[in-house]
């Protein structure tokens, strides 16, 4: 369900960032990511935790962002949980307001808000399938030092 923190660098895409100021592509997009698409229509909290945790820059993980958006939608109220993380993501990047305010996108069109937001994160150089460490690993970001293989003493 979250990420697999699957490190090929071999899979990060190579292309220069979109400039900041607009999306990539639009809200009514969903099909130019057809699997993203497939995974928001049966499982919108998955989506929405693998966003979550990237925007958040792993400071929220995939299971709790995902386990909250469930409880959430038992009471019909997710979409005050999911447009703060449309915020955030539109403050990260400069985007828009657009077509409408993130709370009136998500109340109306949340499988649709949810695609536009993943495809934006992969546009951006991001894959949320993969969590935030990894994309830190793959960008070359924080790194741990190797650990010593134990040797055999006497």
């Amino acid at each position: 369900m979250c990420p697999n923190n699957n490190t090929n660098p071999e899979s990060a895409p190579h292309a220069p960032s979109p400039p900041l100021g607009q999306w990539t592509t639009g809200l009514c997009g969903c099909f130019e990511d057809p699997s993203s698409c497939w995974v928001t229509c049966c499982c919108p909290f998955i989506t929405f935790g693998r966003i979550a945790e990237v925007v958040d820059q792993g400071g929220t993980s995939c299971f709790s962002a995902a386990r909250n958006y469930m409880l959430l939608a038992h009471i019909g109220a997710v979409f005050l949980y999911t447009c703060t993380y449309r915020t955030k993501l539109r403050g990260l990047y400069k985007l828009p307001a657009e077509p409408c305010g993130d709370c009136c996108v998500h109340s109306f069109c949340t499988a649709c808000a949810l695609c536009q937001e993943y495809r934006e994160l992969k546009n951006r150089g991001l894959d949320p399938s993969i969590g935030w460490v990894a994309n830190e690993k793959m960008k070359g970001g924080t790194t741990a030092p190797p650990i010593p293989a134990p040797s055999m003493t006497r």
